[in-house]
């Protein structure tokens, strides 16, 4: 479990855990910004904080193969916890994805992409000299699929996209060969622009209602001024700040934009960055985030296995697709959908999460350097 005497602690990479510290103080000033009088968000994010940092310290120091020994274990244990959502979940804005712990609410679909992302780093281990085997293939598309099927029930279907992406990812890393890469392309892509016209269409299955809107309203906004007034408001939040933000700048106005943006100090916080810190903050965060994505890269590079570099690749894949469509949906670029920014979004369980993230791509830098073969 713990390899001290095998971890080279010059390779600590203390730099990541200060961009983290630097993101995540952020994010508790704009959540102080944006809470009300009657409630306690910053004082938790504070809390949350300090302890994601000590469990991310924590984390750093297991071996992850010791972790990925258990990849089973934790995938069953996954699949448990979605389906005692759907079964006893705590239910809020039409969407089913908590359970009430007493003392706080427990997402699992945050846990289910580490842990997916260590179970398919493991199996793609497993199976790396028949990778481009069918049976394989199969196997990895329906464990993926399940926990994948039960999160898109909770009317999750942010995370499960999440999911989709960082499977794709850890595919192509995994060696795929590019006789199977291409067909896939050359069927995928135009599978895609006809799945994208079919869900606009009133007779489709797919999706929900409100998500259907949520998609034409990006295509038509004017169309849907009541589901847009969200994306809105966020844009005109963000244009307020101007270059260094009302933080910065002396205001006759002590108005904020963001206040009229719903869930604000979660899905669309980066309203609330653009308009106190401006153009030039918001520019320092998207690079903070790009110097934890392009670390958590440089590790999957200089990973003593494949399978660390599995691990650190679809980390980094997580932070991609949740930073960039978190950004894109509160600049309007993105139909709306409830996706946190990691280390800004006030929430315990995406916090929770990212910490362990953060931990594991740790501890894969802290590994001796081996030949991967």
């Amino acid at each position: 479990m713990f390899k001290f005497k095998q971890y080279d602690f010059k390779r600590y990479n203390i730099s990541m855990l200060i961009v983290v510290i630097l993101l995540g103080a952020i994010g508790s000033f704009l959540i102080k910004q944006v809470q009300l009088e009657d409630e306690n968000l910053f004082m938790k994010q504070i809390v949350g904080l300090a302890g994601g940092i000590l469990i991310a310290i924590f984390v750093s120091l297991i071996d992850y193969h010791f972790m990925c020994k258990f990849y089973i274990v934790l995938y069953l244990i996954n699949l448990v916890l979605l389906v005692l959502v759907r079964v006893a979940g705590v239910e809020r804005n039409n969407a089913r994805r908590w359970l009430d712990l007493k003392f706080f609410e427990f997402q699992p679909s945050e846990i289910s992409k580490i842990i997916l992302i260590l179970f398919m780093a493991k199996l793609f281990t497993i199976f790396k000299d028949k990778i481009n085997n069918a049976f394989v293939l199969l196997l990895a598309i329906i464990t993926m699929a399940l926990p994948t099927f039960l999160i898109l029930t909770q009317t999750d279907l942010s995370t499960s996209m999440v999911l989709m992406f960082i499977f794709a990812m850890l595919v192509f890393a995994s060696g795929l060969s590019w006789k199977i890469i291409l067909p896939i392309l050359l069927v995928g892509i135009p599978s895609f622009v006809g799945l994208f016209w079919y869900v606009q269409q009133d007779y489709q299955v797919l999706l929900s209602p409100y998500q259907q809107r949520r998609i034409l309203s990006i295509l038509n906004p004017e169309e849907y001024a009541e589901i847009m007034f969200q994306q809105d408001n966020s844009i005109q939040a963000i244009g307020s700040g101007q270059l260094l933000g009302k933080q910065f700048i002396e205001s006759t106005s002590d108005i904020r934009g963001y206040n009229y943006v719903p869930i604000s100090e979660s899905d669309f916080i980066f309203s609330v960055a653009g308009e106190e810190l401006g153009f030039i903050g918001s520019c320092i965060i998207i690079l903070l985030f790009g110097a934890i994505i392009y670390k958590c890269l440089v590790t999957a590079k200089k990973a003593p296995d494949q399978m660390g570099m599995l691990i650190a690749v679809g980390i980094a894949s997580l932070f991609v697709f949740q930073v960039f469509v978190n950004i894109g949906v509160a600049t309007a670029l993105l139909p709306n959908t409830g996706i946190p920014l990691p280390f800004l979004s006030s929430g315990l369980s995406s916090l929770l999460s990212s910490m362990i993230a953060i931990g594991i791509v740790l501890n894969i830098r802290l590994q001796p350097k081996k030949s991967r073969g």
